[in-house]
């Protein structure tokens, strides 16, 4: 698994890897193995009377990296049903539309995802990462010789099709399929038939998987092909002698370019340009998405030009116009004079800097009263709902100024309870203020707002002086910069009088949080599940390098957070900031000291298992 942030585009596809789930007590036991983190394709098709229902107006299909035929398939069928949902009419799903849907991409079938209440045991397919197609067989016989094979079909056939098999990854183009001995073109589901020219890793009783569809493709690419609806523009054009040439193009919206050539045309020796030679260079727009229908042409008599500058002042004219038309769509964003004062880096750079520590995990047995030099001390919210927590809390709020750490996922039906939980908090303990992790939480913790502290946390992505200072209204006393800035960002930020800010400069940055459990593998907790979140054990995923990556379950919601494998250690010396943040996962008392003495003399930790993460690279 990689650790790199997809806030930019840069997602490294880690979902999509070969992971073995692990458990560490005494020794290490294998728990499951496959591609654990990889979901079915989600398909929503039989919630659209729902969705349409509560006011959803605007669909959005993940078409990235897909053929236009996929596209061209899902949008025919969900255009299909969405029209069906407001004709009234009994919303009937066709069987051959979901098989469609199916062939075009599936992985492992598909998923509801979240957007049903029941838990979803079904929303991982752990066996193949990438698009199955559609079960067809089982190799009955298989002659390698010939490279003949025999199946009984599950689904219709046609030459030109292409499958795969359970332990190949070579896909193949059905060149040849035979019923006993005779040629066909087309079998149907439930014929004898042969396939020949196969050669591979084949076996009797491996699965066969229809990946593309000959048939399906050729009707989605007929319903886009020679589909190229051009906007109509009107062109005025003036050439005259002696004088550069001038052209007016506009569209159907009154949307009006000119262009003034330094183009001046010649006398002409023969072969003067005609105002028909004219027409048919501007009317090659080619793939563009416009097209010349009216022309007012004016041009002197005997003159001379190259028709490679015609064609010139046409792709100039279609630029220009199709600039313009895209700036008259430009958002604009109101430029407000900042507010806030910018201070000298030097301010907060020399100063000796507070210590936040964010303790993930909580161990009963240890003596926190024994940690040193620590300014502040985040607790994350759901162990202030454990009984068992109740005498460490209290031991640590008595000792340090303490907040409740907030999840970076808050589902609609746990908000009531997780209330419940803080009121409860700060009934019970000297709770110092929240660190907020999502932009929902400033409207939960609204009532809390005055006589409570508001933190940031790093997961609000502060890039930049605007999005703090945007921040900075809500209610933020400190913002925590987002790890995905680099030194040089943070030298370049300005600061804001008033806000603080934070820095994170060691712990096992979360890779990844999911609305999934691994362990109990569902999105949400059900009666039968064996609740191994409430073990002991520490689990993790190991990935195809043999690195581990912990896991860590929140039982109160059924939420996983994984972290890193490798530790992210910075030397933050002469950063314009106002405190560090130490995060703990597994550390014991002795090593959480030793990471307090290192941040506090500025320097970081050494070695395989630590990085620099972003902090010294261009993201």
């Amino acid at each position: 698994m990689a650790g790199v942030l997809g806030n930019r585009g840069k997602c490294a596809q880690a979902c999509r890897l070969p992971y073995e789930l692990v458990v560490t007590s005494d020794k290490e036991i294998s728990m499951d193995k496959g591609y654990l983190l990889s979901p079915k394709d989600l398909c929503g098709l039989s919630s659209l009377p729902e969705l349409i229902r509560i006011g959803v107006s605007s669909l959005k299909i993940e078409g990235r990296m897909k053929t236009p035929e996929y596209v061209a398939t899902v949008t025919r069928i969900y255009r299909k049903y969405i029209d069906l949902v407001y004709s009234n009419q009994d919303f009937v799903i066709d069987e051959q539309d979901e098989k469609d849907l199916l062939q075009v991409f599936n992985r492992g079938g598909f998923s509801e995802g979240h957007l049903n209440q029941d838990p979803n045991k079904d929303l991982i397919f752990k066996e193949k990462p990438n698009n199955m197609g559609i079960y067809i067989g089982n190799v009955a016989n298989y002659n390698h010789t010939k490279g003949h094979i025999t199946l009984n079909l599950n689904d219709n056939l046609t030459i030109g099709d292409t499958i795969s098999f359970e332990n190949e990854e070579t896909k193949y183009r059905i060149s040849e399929l035979m019923m006993g001995k005779n040629n066909i073109d087309y079998a149907t589901q439930g014929l004898l038939v042969t396939i020949g020219r196969m050669k591979g890793n084949i076996h009797p009783g491996d699965k066969i998987y229809k990946l593309e569809s000959k048939t399906l493709s050729a009707k989605a690419k007929n319903s886009y092909q020679g589909e190229n609806k051009k906007q109509p523009l009107s062109c005025t054009i003036t050439i005259q002698k002696d004088t550069p040439i001038t052209v007016q193009v506009t569209n159907k919206d009154a949307i009006a370019v000119t262009i003034t050539s330094t183009i001046v045309p010649e006398q002409a020796l023969n072969n003067p340009i005609t105002k028909e030679r004219i027409i048919t260079q501007f009317s090659k727009t080619g793939n563009s998405p416009f097209e010349f229908k009216t022309f007012d042409i004016t041009l002197d008599d005997d003159l001379y030009l190259n028709i490679s500058d015609l064609n010139e002042l046409r792709r100039t004219c279609l630029e220009k116009m199709s600039s313009s038309i895209m700036n008259t769509y430009k958002r604009l964003i109101p430029v407000n004079t900042p507010n806030y004062a910018i201070l000298p880096v030097t301010a907060n750079a020399t100063t000796k800097k507070h210590i936040s520590l964010l303790l993930n995990t909580l161990d009963v047995n240890t003596n926190y009263s024994e940690l040193e030099e620590i300014t502040r001390i985040y607790i994350p919210l759901r162990y202030f709902a454990i009984p068992e927590y109740a005498n460490i809390i209290k031991s640590i709020t008595n000792q340090f100024d303490t907040y409740i750490y907030m999840p970076t996922i808050i589902r609609s039906n746990y908000k009531n309870v997780l209330i419940t939980n803080i009121d409860h908090a700060l009934e019970e303990y000297p709770i110092k203020g929240f660190v907020l992790s999502n932009l929902g939480t400033f409207s939960m913790l609204e009532k809390y707002k005055n006589n409570y502290e508001f933190i940031g946390n790093y997961t609000l992505n502060v890039f930049n002086n605007v999005s703090m200072e945007n921040y900075a209204k809500l209610g933020l006393s400190q913002i925590t910069l987002s790890p995905e800035l680099n030194r040089q960002d943070m030298m370049n930020m300005r600061q804001i009088d008033g806000v603080k800010t934070e820095l994170i400069v060691y712990g096992n940055t979360p890779v990844m949080t999911l609305g999934y459990c691994v362990l109990g593998k569902s999105n949400k907790c059900y009666p039968n599940c064996k609740s191994l979140c409430k073990s002991k054990h520490n689990y993790y995923l190991k990935d195809r390098l043999g690195l581990y990556f912990r896991v860590l379950p929140d039982n109160l919601q059924t939420i996983n957070t994984i972290y890193n494998s490798k530790i992210t250690s910075l030397d933050y010396s002469g950063l314009p900031i106002d405190s560090v943040r130490i995060d703990i996962l597994d550390e014991n008392l002795f090593e959480i000291n030793h990471i307090i003495e290192t941040v506090k003399s500025e320097k970081r930790f050494e070695g395989k298992d630590y990085t620099n993460a972003n902090f010294i690279r261009e993201v």
